[in-house]
Parts: C-alpha cells; sequence; structure tokens
C-alpha cells in the first residue's frame, strides 16, 4: 500500500485556479485577493478543497478554506454535488447546536468562476487524523498518543455525533429529507442503490454489493427510530482537533434525515476499514480505539438512546464504503491508474474491503 499510486484527487491547474479566485474574490471584496493558494495533502476525491489567505488593504489577512464541487469532466465520485445543501447545512449546525463548524462566509452558485458552484468558510488551524496513511499505521500523532489521550479524542468525537442528533430540530432539516417514498431509512438505502446503478453504468456490476443489499433486506431492522440530522461522514478524518480536542468539523455532503445509527454505524466502520488495512499489511494499528462497543456505550450514556440492529448499520456502511470504493476504482482506471475489470469477479476485488464486507454478508465479521 505504502507503494502504489494515491489515485489523483484533482484535474484542475493551480494556476489557472489561483487567477480566477482572485478575480472572483475582488468581487465579493473590493480590492482583496487570495494568496497563498494550496491544495491539501488530505484533499479528498469527491469535492476539493482549496486553502488560501485572503490579503485586503483592512488588515489583518485571514485564512479560509474553500470547497469546489468536483469537475463534471473528470469522472466524478458522486453524481451530484449541491453546494448551496452543503452551505445551508453548516449553517444551520452552526447556528442550533454548540458543535464547532467553521464560519461560511459566501456561497457561488454560478460555475462560472471556477467551473462549478463553490462556498468559502474560514479555515480552522489545528491537525487532522491522516487517511494516507492512515492513523492506524505507525508515524503520525494520533497512533504515537498515549491510550488516555486517544481515549479522550474518542469521547469527544463520539460526543460531537450525539450532540448534533439531540440539539438540531428535525424539523428544522427538513430540506436534508432525500426523494422517494417510505420511511427516511427506506429512502436513504434506495438513494444507496441508485448510486450504486449510477457508478456501475456500463462496467462490470458487483456481486458483493449486491448480496450485501439483500442482506440488508434481511437484516432491516423491526424499528427505525425517529429520524435526526445525520452528518453523513461521522469520521474522525473530517475533524480538526486542538491538541486531542474537537476544533472543527468538516465535510457535509453527505447529510440527511436518517435514523441516529446511520451514523454510528459510518463512524464504526470507517475505523474498522483502516484497522483491517492497517492489520493485513502486518502492523497492529490500533485494536483498542473506536471499538463498537464502546461508541455504541458512550453514545447511550450520552443521549439516553441505546444504539439497536447494529449489524445492519455497520453493514450497510460498509456497503456505502464499497460502492464509493468501487467508483474511486472505477476512476483510476479512467485515468489510466488500474487496469479495467474483466468481469464481475474482477469488479468485487476493487473494492479494497472485499473480505470484511463479505465476512459481514455471511455474519461472520463481529
Amino acid at each position: 500500500m505504502a507503494s502504489a499510486p494515491r489515485p489523483r484527487t484533482t484535474t484542475r491547474d493551480p494556476e489557472e485556479l489561483t487567477r480566477r479566485l482572485t478575480a472572483w474574490l475582488g468581487t465579493r471584496l473590493p480590492g482583496a485577493k487570495a494568496v497563498d493558494v494550496s491544495v491539501p495533502e488530505s484533499n479528498g476525491m469527491s469535492s476539493e478543497t482549496l486553502l488560501f489567505t485572503v490579503e485586503h488593504p483592512q488588515p489583518p489577512p485571514w485564512g479560509c478554506a474553500l470547497r469546489l464541487a468536483a469537475d463534471p469532466a473528470a469522472y466524478t465520485v458522486f453524481p451530484v454535488y449541491d453546494m448551496p445543501r452543503q452551505y445551508r447545512t453548516m449553517r444551520l449546525v452552526a447556528e442550533r447546536t454548540d458543535l464547532p463548524v467553521p464560519r461560511v462566509l459566501w456561497l457561488e452558485e454560478d460555475p462560472g468562476p471556477l467551473g462549478a458552484p463553490f462556498f468559502v468558510m474560514e479555515r480552522v488551524e489545528g491537525r487532522v487524523p491522516p487517511d494516507v496513511m492512515p492513523y492506524t499505521y505507525e508515524g503520525n500523532w494520533l497512533h504515537a498518543a498515549t491510550d488516555a489521550e486517544r481515549a479522550h479524542l474518542e469521547e469527544a468525537s463520539v460526543a460531537l455525533v450525539a450532540r448534533l442528533h439531540d440539539q438540531v430540530p428535525a424539523g428544522q432539516a427538513r430540506f436534508l429529507a432525500l426523494p422517494g417514498e417510505g420511511s427516511p431509512l427506506h429512502r436513504h438505502v434506495e438513494a444507496q442503490r441508485a448510486y450504486y446503478t449510477w457508478a456501475v453504468d456500463g462496467l462490470p456490476r458487483s456481486p458483493l454489493i449486491e448480496r450485501a443489499f439483500d442482506r440488508l433486506e434481511e437484516l432491516w431492522p423491526q424499528t427505525e427510530g425517529e429520524p435526526v440530522l445525520n452528518w453523513g461522514d461521522a469520521r474522525i478524518g473530517n475533524i480538526v482537533y486542538d491538541g486531542f480536542e474537537p476544533a472543527a468539523v468538516l465535510d457535509w455532503e453527505m447529510a440527511a434525515l436518517a435514523p441516529r445509527e446511520v451514523d454510528l454505524g459510518w463512524m464504526i466502520y470507517l475505523h474498522r476499514f483502516f484497522q483491517d488495512l492497517t492489520v493485513s499489511f502486518g502492523q497492529p494499528g490500533l485494536p483498542d480505539f473506536l471499538r463498537r462497543d464502546r461508541v455504541e456505550d458512550t453514545y447511550a450514556r450520552l443521549t439516553g438512546h441505546a444504539p439497536h440492529a447494529m449489524d445492519f448499520y455497520t453493514l450497510y456502511a460498509a456497503l456505502r464504503h464499497a460502492i464509493v470504493m468501487l467508483r474511486v476504482a472505477c476512476r483510476q482506471v479512467h485515468f489510466g491508474e488500474a487496469a479495467a475489470p474483466a468481469g464481475p469477479r474482477e469488479a468485487d476485488t476493487l473494492i479494497l474491503h472485499h473480505g470484511s464486507l463479505a465476512a459481514m454478508v455471511q455474519g461472520s465479521y463481529w
């Protein structure tokens, strides 16, 4: 894994972006210009992030982060990038909770200035648990921390999700309701089924992903619970930390109205994804960090809501992640970074965690 080329995260020219960003900034803040524009190493393969400093005749300069919808011509990971929806979600969370959400400054819906819609928020300094190489590997600040420091970070991170679910009135988040019929959970799953269909259009389908959808039907919760505002990408890799305290909660593009357990299953499984990967490469990882039982117990203690049907929700998280991983792998094929799958069996192997997903489908993972 250490020697494998990292998938490209952008097809845009940084110098051209800087020029166009400065031109746009002058329309919002006359006399201002963007300097020190950079793409962070942690830039994802979905929406892109630009970091820059605003220089203005009236000091002081301040740091900003810009979230730019993916280039529609660059084999995007998701079919739709609704930047106004993300902007509105962050404003709602900032207004109705005590979560440390960066202050959003401007929303630009016109794709003309930078080639796609975007929004700008204040930049929050701190450190983020790395994805590449994963924080479960040796050689990063979180792995080097003490057990007590990691336990503090874990508790504080689960508490963010608990407070989000408890503090935002569901009625004010109705704009996040997914289209379709049935319960919010049914709509959520059907949206993922539609995403999978889009992701493999014209390509070999994944028998494993389709078995996982079938298994979800067998494990469907008897009681779904009332929907809450779900962060959507609830994981520590989307949190900026000051020491071991959360300083900023980022990446709201998958926010939705759904049962609480959708976020919890994602937080639990996304750590397991990195942990399993680390173990497969011969390192112990962090086996006592973000354990499923501890996350569930902490959440129940903080909210009074005991998570239920978590075999369903962790499988659902692994399934959702598998669709993303399959799309990312197909994107690598598109850019000549990987070989195209010859058929369905090879399509399954493009899913980095196909072994753990298969074990969940079989009921032998936990």
